[in-house]
């Protein structure tokens, strides 16, 4: 049974600690020593805390024995993104700079919803120094690798979340997601990653990227991530931004039909290069939603690369991240990150609200946009994982990560939900990925589309090293 448990979802967890045919202290073992035997190749855990974590694993054992299990995910592992704060541990953020014991004893909304249904903190996953960039690596920790390659790159900034549930080492893990975070990493690592609406979940503190900083879940299934947005999505009072609290069970808003909904398919946002076979498949993802009754049309959004205004908005909240470090501080720091800052410190104030009067028309035809259409489906990515420990591929025209993302920004600026899940493989053995956006608050629908996409088109690929250990190579 062991090895089954590494691609087990927490749903079939919590059935079986409810059955009596497994514990939450047998399942977290497993768990830490998969991790403890391959994470080595793949550096996706910064902070392993076993004595801690089976303490919790007993715990949660305890209330299934005595009867007084509660909570939506009691006894069941999630990896913690170390952005997010957690009382037991330290919030480093990949960076040299932070005093561990000034984040202890805090928690983040997101850490405290899962706290109280019951989740076992299973350790803290690596980012990007302040994660800044849509890759993972940092001075503090060095880089992440993707479980299908581990010569690539899992992405970021929320890469060590993803490569730990790729390989099978968590079945659920947070992100976050200010530019393409928690998508970049899922498409690259065959996962599901969610980016709520901004506002859906709440945030504390205040993110130094401001308003396009979202907190979201990561997981190998939709009706996982579905799960986590029910128990993310809980009221905190700390967030004094946050959206009015609707109570959506998004599990049960999963069921909801395909037929009849208006679909945009866009290939390239109108202004994209993409991988071929990443549109090929995106093209076909589009005639499995026509099998499932919706009506798709080739349409492209309206709006042209809103690149230089995200850009203006994203580095001034890297260089407010950094705006109390003296130089002694920074010397410590990626190179690359003080040198964007440094740049966006230099910016004015017409620069900034330029960039966001760019944000508000890109909202508004956004907005008029899902007047016409439900969604929007799109590549999540236009190319696979590249070489492991570089911003962006060998002889790419840009030096800066987000020239290779633009399918994930714009919506960051919109703060529109936007899904990643699972195209299939390409020719080279890597992930492809599909991105399902929606109308502001409509979280339901889009994960409900993912869901009917994953079933009509199973995505049953396993990472090599998975793979081998459950054929028991």
């Amino acid at each position: 049974m062991s090895k089954e448990l590494l691609t087990m979802s927490a749903q079939a967890l919590k059935a079986a600690y409810q059955a009596g045919a497994l514990s939450p202290v047998e399942v977290c073992n497993t768990l830490l020593d998969h991790i403890e035997r391959h994470d080595e190749a793949l550096n996706a855990w910064c902070l392993i805390d076993r004595d801690t974590t089976l303490q919790w694993a007993r715990d949660a054992e305890q209330r299934y024995q005595n009867g007084t299990a509660e909570g939506l995910l009691d006894g069941v592992p999630v990896a913690v993104k170390d952005v997010f704060l957690t009382p037991m541990w330290p919030t480093l953020k990949g960076s040299k700079t932070i005093d561990p014991a000034s984040t202890l004893e805090k928690r983040s909304p997101a850490v405290a919803a899962l706290e109280r249904h019951g989740y076992v903190p299973l350790g803290k996953t690596t980012t990007p120094e302040f994660g800044w960039k849509g890759i993972t690596d940092s001075p503090l920790c060095g880089p992440t690798n993707n479980p299908w390659d581990p010569s690539k790159t899992s992405g970021g900034s929320s890469g060590g979340s993803a490569a730990a549930v790729s390989a099978g080492m968590v079945p659920l893990a947070l992100g976050t997601d200010a530019g393409g975070s928690i998508r970049i990493p899922a498409g690259f690592c065959g996962i599901v990653g969610h980016k709520p609406t901004f506002s859906e979940v709440p945030h504390w503190p205040a993110s130094p990227f401001g308003t396009l900083a979202h907190a979201g879940p990561m997981t190998r299934s939709v009706a996982d991530a579905a799960l986590m947005m029910t128990v993310m999505s809980e009221a905190d009072a700390r967030d004094s931004l946050a959206a009015p609290r609707r109570g959506i069970d998004y599990v049960a808003a999963l069921q909801q039909p395909m037929k009849g909904l208006r679909i945009a398919l866009s290939t390239t946002l109108g202004y994209v290069d993409v991988n071929p076979e990443i549109e090929k498949a995106t093209r076909e993802a589009a005639r499995v939603f026509e099998s499932l009754g919706a009506t798709v049309s080739e349409v492209d959004p309206g709006f042209s690369n809103p690149l230089a205004a995200f850009s203006h908005l994203f580095y001034s909240g890297a260089a407010n991240a950094m705006r109390d470090l003296g130089e002694r501080q920074r010397s410590l720091m990626d190179p690359a990150l003080v040198e964007v800052a440094s740049k966006a410190e230099k910016l004015s104030m017409l620069d900034y609200l330029g960039a966001m009067n760019e944000r508000m028309a890109v909202s508004e035809r956004m907005a008029l946009f899902h007047t016409k259409y439900d969604l929007l489906i799109t590549p999540c990515l236009p190319i696979e994982a590249f070489d492991t420990n570089r911003e962006v591929p060998v002889d790419w025209p840009s030096t800066r990560w987000p020239t290779w993302t633009p399918f994930t920004y714009p919506f960051n600026m919109t703060g529109q939900p936007a899904l990643s899940v699972p195209l299939g493989l390409s020719s080279n053995g890597l992930p492809m990925a599909l991105q399902i956006v929606g109308a502001r608050f409509d979280d339901a629908r889009v994960l409900a589309a993912g869901h009917a996409f994953e079933q009509a088109q199973p995505f049953v690929h396993l990472p090599p090293l998975l793979d081998e250990l459950l054929k028991g190579a």
